[in-house]
């Protein structure tokens, strides 16, 4: 009896998940996850881009340059892959988020015995994505985000203040080897380095000093302060605030 409650309740998950992740236009995927050293290392992010267009979604790399229709970020997913540690088995199991970064869907987790961890790698992803695939998405073309709560969540996580307040834009110290250059989009700039590689996206919000920030799948925000800025997110229930350095 307890398993078929069980078995119900997964049911109703899974459907009710797969309601909701149709109603997100498409997919940006890391070019890095937390197990791997390197950008695609393993050719993760390109299997990953594969796996995702084979499941009928639209897929974009974080450094590329997203069309205009894509351009509200609430109406995107965030994929993340991540490995399960086990002995003699890779696993791996990804996990879709909304732009707050609350999880929207877990996957099955795929495994594989392969030694090579390329191989052995593609096998496991491909394995987590059978559950995805049995989603069978299609987009609603409903918004993720209406703009009524999207304007009200700007609300709040801004609050309006006296313009005396407010910081004043930091100096780019253009000596600085690792200085990123802001490029204007629609709703904000993404930051390129010498290469030229984009490295980080920002969105305006209702203050010239902070930005909605994006960086390598990790959402957070760039602020200033004391005359420079800082990316600034959580990880592992901590605040990271990284240094930056940026000429608007």
């Amino acid at each position: 009896m307890k398993l078929k409650v069980l078995l119900t309740l997964l049911l109703c998950s899974v459907l009710g998940f797969s309601q909701s992740i149709n109603d997100y236009k498409a997919v940006i995927i890391p070019l890095k996850y937390d197990f791997i050293k390197t950008d695609n290392q393993y050719r993760l992010a390109t299997m990953t881009k594969m796996n995702l267009v084979k499941a009928g979604f639209q897929a974009f790399y974080v450094n590329e340059e997203i069309p205009a229709g894509f351009s509200d970020r609430c109406d995107l997913l965030y994929i993340d892959v991540k490995r399960d540690n086990a002995f003699l088995v890779t696993k791996l199991f990804i996990e879709f988020k909304d732009c707050y970064g609350k999880v929207i869907y877990t996957s099955e987790t795929g495994r594989s015995k392969e030694k090579d961890y390329e191989l052995a790698y593609k096998e496991s992803l491909e394995d987590a994505f059978k559950s995805v695939n049995a989603l069978h998405y299609k987009y609603s073309g409903k918004s993720a985000a209406p703009v009524s709560n999207k304007a009200q969540t700007v609300i709040a996580a801004t609050p309006l203040v006296p313009a005396v307040q407010i910081a004043a834009t930091p100096t780019a110290d253009i000596s600085d080897p690792n200085l990123l250059y802001a490029q204007p989009m629609e709703n904000g700039y993404q930051l390129i380095d010498k290469t030229p590689k984009v490295v980080m996206k920002l969105l305006k919000t209702s203050r010239p000093d902070s930005f909605i920030a994006i960086k390598n799948g990790v959402q957070g925000s760039l602020n200033a302060k004391d005359n420079q800025w800082y990316f600034e997110y959580y990880q592992n229930d901590k605040l990271v605030s990284e240094k930056v350095s940026v000429k608007f």
